[in-house]
């Protein structure tokens, strides 16, 4: 037996004092719930696999623990030796994981630099059996908590939220999925539901949608290689407001993606990116793009739209590793891979009040105008006059500046 409630109460206090952070809170309770009415713990289980008990027995009884038959033999000289024929509870076992993969009980440079981990990602049903245990065993063992974060993941369930179950006929095997839509887009689905707290509902046509969305990407970079874009050079420094105002959206999404990263809101760090490289890359600045390939502006143009691209294949890269590692390949000469890559280090110094201010006006402005035409009926190839009332002195600078766009967008 293993008495673990001396243990317990040790794994508790590393969790109130902070040591340890389990998201989200409340799974906390279920923590404490099963550490504070803690029974006496039988390691040993009758299978035939699994990590042999270390413990012999001599005629009499008496018990030997070594870690071999060898060290065993030595202190019991003379004696016939038999070992105990049960293996460890998996979960026994299982408890030294953090220490056991990094190489104790070494003092290995693994251990060094590793332990303690950073995060550990687990679903709620094993919160005892095996994060409740791993904390106590590496307390115990090494005295120090074996991980800073515990995120408790949701159960996916099927479309209508019932857990899936081969009775039922309901379970969703996810290689028939990547086989049907691809892993890129199984993965960003799966992360795009992950709210802290709850359970995510799948189902093929939520996957069938991110396929599109990678789709998108794709035919994004394509037109971009069309007209001449190619990747691998340094930040631009464009003068064009639609050019800055592109740079400044894609730190804002930087920002808003490590604060979600940062917070375990996965869903929101993927539905963010899906907003931003769906609404402000591929609807508007492919479009707004488009006019500026000819014209004075073309150079920083084509730099632009490169680097935009390059920084939202880095960002989502961790969530999208296939698509995003491809078209890191085809878009320029590169020294490494795009998983070797730096993560994005730039901020709010890239946003331009004055260009966002301005290309926000032109959208509304466009979005306005199609709105219109939607509520009247008007053919989509027709072209009519926009006149132009009450307008202030900016409003008039933004329409002479991108006339064009509005034209083309607006018809």
């Amino acid at each position: 037996m293993f008495n673990a409630s001396t243990r317990a109460e040790k794994a508790m206090a590393a969790v109130r004092a902070g040591r340890t952070r389990i998201l989200p809170e409340n799974q906390e309770k279920i923590y404490f719930h099963w550490l504070e009415n803690i029974e006496p713990w039988t390691i040993s289980r009758q299978l035939w696999w699994g990590h042999q008990i270390p413990v012999w027995y001599d005629e009499d009884g008496n018990q030997f623990c070594a870690v071999s038959e060898a060290e065993a033999q030595a202190l019991a000289p003379g004696r016939t030796l038999t070992r105990d024929p049960d293996v460890l509870d998996t979960w026994f076992s299982s408890g030294l994981w953090p220490i056991g993969t990094l190489g104790w009980p070494e003092d290995t440079p693994e251990l060094r630099r590793y332990f303690p981990t950073d995060t550990l990602v687990t679903g709620f049903d094993i919160i005892f059996f095996w994060v409740a245990r791993m904390m106590m065993m590496q307390l115990a063992v090494v005295g120090e908590v074996p991980f800073r974060n515990v995120y408790v993941h949701g159960l996916v369930r099927d479309e209508k939220g019932a857990k899936m179950s081969k009775s039922k006929g309901n379970v969703i095997d996810p290689l028939d999925l990547i086989d049907q839509f691809g892993a890129d887009p199984l993965r960003f689905t799966l992360t795009s539901m992950a709210a802290m707290g709850r359970d995510p509902k799948l189902g093929p046509k939520h996957v069938e949608a991110n396929r599109n969305f990678v789709t998108k990407i794709w035919n994004a970079t394509r037109f971009a290689e069309m007209n001449g874009v190619r990747g691998g050079g340094a930040m631009p420094q464009p003068s064009h407001t639609v050019n800055r105002w592109i740079m400044g959206e894609t730190a804002r999404a930087r920002l808003a993606l490590d604060e979600a990263l940062a917070a375990y809101r996965f869903n929101d760090a993927a539905q963010g990116m899906y907003g931003f490289v769906w609404g402000k890359l591929c609807d508007w600045y492919v479009e707004f793009a488009k006019p500026l390939f000819d014209g004075e502006h073309a150079g920083e143009t084509r730099a632009t739209m490169a680097w935009v691209i390059e920084q939202a294949i880095t960002m989502l890269h961790p969530i999208m590793p296939f698509v995003t590692e491809e078209i890191w390949a085809l878009t320029g000469e590169r020294e490494k891979m795009l998983v070797h890559g730096d993560w994005p280090g730039y901020g709010a110094e890239l946003i331009d009040e004055h260009a966002d201010r301005q290309m926000n006006w032109v959208i509304g402005l466009i979005e306005g105008v199609r709105s219109a035409r939607a509520q009247m009926g008007v053919p989509a190839g027709a072209k009519l006059d926009l006149v132009v009332v009450q307008a202030d002195d900016a409003a008039r600078a933004a329409l002479a500046a991108n006339g064009p766009l509005v034209e083309r967008l607006a018809r």
